[in-house]
C-alpha cells in the first residue's frame, strides 16, 4: 500500500468533492425526531438521504449495492454493501452474509438542533469554511462518514488492494436515541452477517496530531422532571412563606441525585467499578493532553474545571455519571417575569451513564428517586424520553492495535492514543451484544473547539481526510490479518 499515493487520492476526493457536498449538507436541517415531530412531512430528512445516496451512487464501486430503506414509521436508512476483493483486483462476488468476512461501517446523518450562540454570520445551517474548519451543524457529527467510509474503499480499489466485503449502514435516528436501528438490523441480519469488523466514524478525538480511539462510551438516561404546586400562578408576596416554590422542591429533589457543590451522583446504583486498564489509559490520555483536556473548553475569565487532576478528569467523562439540565418550562423569560409564585416546574434531566450501568434499570431507578415521598405533597412526576446503553470495547487483537498505530503514525504523524468518550451511540452497545466476537475501531474528528451539538460546530477538514486514509489502512490490514488467519 502506497501511503502517500493513498493520501493525495483522499485528499483530492475530499476537497474536489465531498467538502462540497458536506457544505450542501450542513445546509439542510434534517433535526432528529426528538426535536422535530414533523420530520416526516418537512422533507428535510428525504432531502439529506437524497443528497447521500446520490453522491454514493455517483462514486460506485463495481458490483456495489445502495439502497435506501424505509420501515413503516420509521426513518430511513441508507444501506450500502460492497463485495470484498481479492488480491489481484478483481470482484470476489457479492457474498452470502453468513460464511465470509465483513467489515461493517457505521455512521448517521440526522442532527441535533440549532442552539444559540453562534458567531456573527455564522449558524447551523449556514456552511462557511474558516482555517480549513467547515462550520455548521451536523458536517463533523457525522454527516461526513458516508463519505469517508466509501472513499477509504475508493482509495483501496486505486490501488487495487484487496479488502474484505464492506456493509455501510447511515441511519437516521442516532441523535434521538437510535430507537428505529433495532428493527433495521433484524431485518438485515441475513445480508450484514457477522462482522469481524466494526468501524464507527461518529466519535471524538483529544487532538488533531493523532488518532484517537475510542475504548467506551457512556449511556444516558434521559426524561423531564415535573414539580407542580398550584393549578395557577399567584402573587408571589401573597403567597411567600406559606406556599412551597416549585423551584425550590426540584431543586431539592435534584439534590437527592448530585451533590451540588462538585456534580458527584450520590446514588450507587448510578455508578460501577472502573476498570484497572481505563485507568492506566486514561493517565496516558491524560498526560498526552495536559491542559488541553480542559483549556478547550470556553471557559469565561475566572472560570475552571470541576477538578485539576488529569486522569480524574478523563475518568469523570467517560466512566462516571453525570448530571445536566438540558431544558425547562415553566419559566418565564426575563423580560416576562412577573411576580408571581408559579404553579410548576419541569426540566429536561440528561443523566450521562458509566458504560457498563445498565440505562433502563438507572432509567427505572431515577423514577423511583425523583418521585418517591414528594416534599409538601407536591405532585411530582419524571417521564423518561430515553434510555440507551453504554459500551465498553472488547480487549483489542494485537493485528488491530499493530495497524492502527502504523495508520496514525503514516498519517498523522504520532501515536495512536486510547481513551473513552463521554458521549452516546446507542448502535455500539446494541452492536456489542448481537456481534460479542467483533473487533471494533470507533474513531472521529470531533475534536477540540469542534463543540458538537452547540454553536459554532465544526469539522476539522484535516483531520476528516486523515482518518479516512487511517481507515482505508484498516481495511487493508483488516484483509492481510483474515488471510494470515485462513493460511498460517
Amino acid at each position: 500500500m502506497d501511503s502517500a499515493a493513498t493520501e493525495r487520492f483522499i485528499d483530492e476526493l475530499w476537497d474536489g468533492s465531498i467538502v462540497p457536498e458536506l457544505v450542501e449538507y450542513i445546509k439542510i436541517p434534517n433535526k432528529s425526531p426528538a426535536f422535530d415531530a414533523d420530520w416526516h412531512s418537512h422533507g428535510h430528512m428525504e432531502e439529506a438521504v437524497s443528497l447521500i445516496e446520490r453522491w454514493c451512487r455517483e462514486y460506485a464501486l463495481p458490483g456495489m449495492r445502495i439502497e435506501v430503506l424505509r420501515l413503516d414509521g420509521r426513518t430511513p436508512l441508507i444501506f450500502m454493501e460492497v463485495p470484498g476483493r481479492e488480491g489481484d483486483g478483481q470482484g470476489d462476488g457479492q457474498g452470502n452474509g453468513e460464511d465470509d468476512n465483513c467489515v461493517l461501517l457505521y455512521g448517521h446523518l440526522d442532527k441535533q438542533p440549532e442552539m444559540h450562540g453562534w458567531r456573527d454570520g455564522f449558524g447551523p445551517w449556514i456552511p462557511i469554511i474558516e482555517d480549513q474548519r467547515l462550520y455548521g451543524r451536523g458536517g463533523a457529527d457525522d454527516g461526513y462518514a458516508a463519505f469517508a467510509s466509501l472513499a477509504a474503499i475508493q482509495a483501496l480499489a486505486e490501488q487495487g488492494i484487496p479488502h474484505a466485503r464492506c456493509v455501510i449502514i447511515i441511519e437516521a435516528c442516532e441523535e434521538s436515541g437510535s430507537y428505529d436501528l433495532p428493527y433495521y438490523i433484524d431485518a438485515l441480519a441475513a445480508r450484514i452477517g457477522k462482522p469481524d469488523l466494526v468501524i464507527c466514524l461518529d466519535s471524538g478525538c483529544g487532538n488533531y496530531d493523532q488518532l484517537w480511539c475510542t475504548t467506551s462510551l457512556r449511556g444516558m438516561a434521559a426524561g423531564d422532571l415535573s414539580v407542580e404546586v398550584l393549578s395557577e400562578g399567584v402573587h408571589s408576596g401573597d403567597a411567600g412563606g406559606i406556599v412551597p416554590s416549585s423551584f425550590r422542591l426540584l431543586r431539592q429533589l435534584l439534590s437527592r441525585l448530585e451533590d451540588e457543590t462538585d456534580g458527584r451522583i450520590h446514588d450507587a446504583r448510578f455508578q460501577v467499578e472502573i476498570p484497572e486498564q481505563r485507568r492506566v489509559q486514561a493517565g496516558n490520555a491524560a498526560q498526552v493532553l495536559g491542559d488541553t483536556l480542559y483549556a478547550r473548553f470556553p471557559f469565561l475569565d475566572g472560570t475552571g474545571p470541576i477538578y485539576d487532576q488529569g486522569a480524574e478528569m478523563v475518568l469523570n467523562r467517560t466512566w462516571r455519571p453525570a448530571l445536566e439540565i438540558t431544558g425547562a418550562a415553566g419559566i418565564p423569560s426575563l423580560d416576562a417575569a412577573g411576580n408571581v409564585a408559579r404553579p410548576m416546574t419541569a426540566v429536561r434531566i440528561s443523566l450521562r451513564l458509566p458504560p457498563t450501568c445498565d440505562a433502563r434499570q438507572a432509567s427505572e431507578a431515577l423514577k423511583t428517586l425523583l418521585e418517591s415521598d414528594p416534599p409538601h405533597g407536591a405532585h411530582v412526576s419524571f417521564h423518561p424520553e430515553m434510555a440507551a446503553d453504554g459500551w465498553n470495547a472488547p480487549p483489542i487483537g494485537d493485528w488491530l492495535e499493530a495497524s492502527v498505530g502504523a495508520a496514525s503514525r503514516d498519517y498523522f504523524g504520532g501515536d495512536a492514543v486510547y481513551m473513552g468518550e463521554g458521549g452516546t451511540i446507542p448502535f455500539m452497545g446494541m452492536l456489542g451484544e448481537k456481534f460479542p466476537e467483533s473487533e471494533f475501531l470507533i474513531t472521529g474528528v470531533l475534536g477540540p473547539g469542534s463543540n458538537a451539538h452547540g454553536p459554532n460546530e465544526f469539522l476539522h477538514i484535516p483531520t476528516g481526510k486523515k482518518v479516512t486514509c487511517c481507515v482505508a489502512r484498516v481495511l487493508r490490514d483488516h484483509y492481510l490479518h483474515v488471510q494470515k488467519t485462513r493460511n498460517p
